[in-house]
């Protein structure tokens, strides 16, 4: 995991907190966004930080 990715989860978490933390005290169902914007942003750390196989190679041939 590189230090990109590992920021991105860090704000996953920090954004969905805030969120939580922002509508539990003050009652505004507005504060539902930032819920949503950090889920948004764990979905997009996941897909961006999976790994894709590794492509098959040619070998030459020698003539």
């Amino acid at each position: 995991m590189n230090g990109a990715l590992k920021a991105a989860w860090g704000l996953v978490v920090f954004v969905i907190v805030v969120g939580a933390v922002l509508w539990a005290t003050t009652g505004r169902a507005v504060f539902a966004v930032f819920i949503v914007l950090g889920v948004l942003t764990g979905i997009g750390a996941w897909l961006t930080g999976r790994s894709l196989p590794a492509a098959p190679t040619r070998k030459e041939q020698k003539s």
